[in-house]
């Protein structure tokens, strides 16, 4: 009778460690747990934000330039958009904005044009998925619908180059978190957008 006794205490012994260890594993496991992101509630919100509250994301010497950057930043940055950001030299040659310019502007009025306009390129180059520069093979084309409706004609040429409505891209796949952006040699846009900042150009010729 004294084993037994002794047997069953051994076991409630083993078994009263045993939960212990359990507890100081959950609650272990509870202490490390990262914060909760804010990333659920600007889905919820719509794909578009200020880019004043956004950190700058710039994966190694992969940089956008200043509108480029600023294109990325109106996206969040845990939901999943291709972006074809017009090159710095796209940007001047085509909208007539400079990026040196951008910096040294104090003029309210002129950053809310500039911001409109950025954001209204944005509408038409952004797709609400990844689309690798793989995707499409040499010869064959695909299409997508951008933010703005304006439907993206993804190819390739015959060296492989890839071209989104006949504008050929210049550096492709670059990463922001789960934003993918190719840069473009060009502006994606509409014709009457087109046709809205004609005047615009033609001022920065004077």
């Amino acid at each position: 009778m004294g084993r037994i006794y002794t047997l069953k205490n051994s076991v409630a012994f083993v078994g009263l460690l045993v939960s212990v260890c359990c507890i100081f594993v959950v609650m272990l496991s509870l202490l490390r747990l990262p914060d909760v992101s804010l990333g659920g509630n600007r889905a919820m919100m719509g794909p578009y934000k200020t880019f004043s509250n956004r950190k700058e994301v710039v994966a190694g010497d992969e940089k956008l330039g200043k509108y480029g950057e600023m294109m990325v930043q109106m996206l969040p940055d845990d939901l999943a958009f291709t972006v074809f950001v017009p090159s710095e030299r796209a940007f001047e040659r085509d909208l007539g904005l400079r990026s040196a310019a951008a910096d040294d502007d104090d003029n309210s009025s002129r950053r809310n044009d500039t911001y409109a306009v950025v954001s209204r390129v944005l509408g038409f180059s952004a797709v609400p998925r990844a689309l690798h520069s793989s995707v499409v093979a040499p010869g064959d084309e695909v299409s997508y619908d951008s933010l703005s409706g304006l439907t993206l004609f993804v190819s390739k040429d015959s060296e492989g180059t890839l071209v989104v409505n006949r504008i050929p891209a210049e550096r492709v796949d670059i990463r922001r978190k789960a934003i993918l952006v190719h840069v473009m040699d060009g502006v994606i846009m509409d014709a009457e957008f087109e046709q809205s900042v004609q005047p615009d150009l033609d001022d920065t010729t004077d």
